[in-house]
């Protein structure tokens, strides 16, 4: 199969999971192809079946703003003519689903492309509620050949907000290699960090405010009246010079640790004792998996999908979103409590591995993929029907 990837390439969950799906069937065989303005993140180093192409962003004086919406259209209109592609499935709504519905009527002639959107978050929950953006997401989506979202919170937020009334929505959990993500014994992260001994709570997010990174510096603030304590808080973005302030504030400056975006995760997160994810909005909760993954027990808010990631009792603990006060009483009470911990921590393992291994979900993306190429077509050449070619997509 042609597989294209249109998603963003940035320091997202969107983005790395378009990225790990598109690696995990090159690695079956499929041909993918990448089509974004920059090279994914995490499709670092070379990888068999995989290729990129770039969108080009013309400059041109009249345009006060850049046009990716229509420059992403017409390099879809290449990849899908030049590669042979039936199926073009694009990681977030905005503007990916409304380039993909562009890119469908200006092939419409050649071919019956079929568009497949898949909703990760705040395009629905934030973004997409803008008035000025409302109707062309609604538009996207119900144009789609067929949706997906990560999460049922996120599906029953689509229809709701919406008014999706006949457009039927599967969900597709984020998953993750169980094989990549796993504890690595001899780290030298925690010795690095922690050489007296103390524990360490993580943190890894694209510094949004929607993360609200702050609240797990008033979170350590708290566990330190009883534990010994680090913190370490990996990635970048808008909030960390909030973070770092509010860190010399409370006079905790030299317990936390600020390490910028990184790639080796696996070894980062297995030095973690608790992970700690206090977002406002988040539509499933990819980072909290990974650590979950890493036998790292989780504290979070009960936002949005991330009661469907973390069970309360079992992987971890979920509070109210900027109730700081329980969540450094659940940490607190892990980390003193060694015989809970353990069992937290390999429950987490053990629903990461039984629940959102990528071998066990990556199925339900390829029968999806059948199903849509199986609707009538509906486009015509010559007054003919267009017979398919070789089996292809686009994600």
């Amino acid at each position: 199969m042609k597989i294209g990837i249109v998603c963003y390439p940035t320091y997202g969950g969107s983005g790395v999971v378009a990225t790990e799906l598109g690696k995990s069937l090159a690695e079956r065989g499929h041909q993918v192809h990448f089509i974004t303005y920059a090279m994914p993140f995490r499709l670092d180093g070379y990888h068999n079946n995989v290729f990129y192409h770039e969108v080009e962003m013309p400059n041109y004086p009249l345009f006060e703003f850049q046009l990716y919406t229509l420059a992403l259209a017409s390099k879809m209109v290449d990849v899908i003519r030049y590669e042979n592609l039936d199926i073009l499935h694009v990681h977030y709504a905005i503007p990916h689903a409304t380039s993909a519905y562009l890119a469908k009527q200006i092939i419409r002639k050649e071919r019956d492309i079929k568009v497949v959107t898949t909703l990760h978050g705040t395009d629905i929950t934030l973004i997409g509620l803008e008035p000025s953006f409302l109707p062309l997401v609604k538009f996207a989506i119900e144009e789609s050949d067929a949706v997906t979202s990560v999460s049922r919170f996120l599906r029953e937020k689509t229809l709701s907000n919406f008014n999706i009334k006949n457009k039927e929505i599967d969900v597709i959990p984020n998953f993750i290699d169980t094989n990549f993500y796993k504890r690595c014994v001899d780290c030298d992260v925690r010795k690095q960090y922690a050489p007296n001994g103390e524990k360490i709570l993580m943190h890894v997010s694209n510094f949004r405010p929607v993360k609200r990174v702050t609240d797990t510096v008033r979170v350590l603030h708290e566990v330190l009246k009883s534990v010994p304590a680090k913190l370490i808080l990996v990635g970048d973005g808008p909030e960390r010079s909030d973070a770092e302030r509010l860190s010399r504030e409370l006079g905790i400056a030299e317990h936390v640790r600020f390490l910028g975006k990184q790639t080796g995760l696996p070894q980062i997160l297995s030095a973690a004792d608790v992970f700690l994810l206090p977002s406002q909005s988040e539509s499933f909760g990819l980072a909290a998996l990974e650590a979950m993954s890493c036998h790292v027990p989780v504290v979070a808010t009960s936002a949005g999908g991330i009661p469907e990631v973390v069970a309360h009792g079992e992987t971890g603990y979920v509070a109210e979103v900027g109730d700081t006060e329980r969540m450094a009483k659940y940490i607190v009470e892990l980390l003193t409590n060694e015989k809970k911990h353990a069992r937290f921590a390999n429950a987490s393992r053990k629903r990461a591995v039984e629940e959102f291994e990528t071998k066990l979900l990556l199925p339900d993306y390829e029968k999806l993929y059948e199903r849509v190429l199986a609707m009538p077509r509906t486009s015509e050449t010559n007054g003919a029907a267009y017979s398919n070619g070789a089996l292809s997509y686009v994600i």
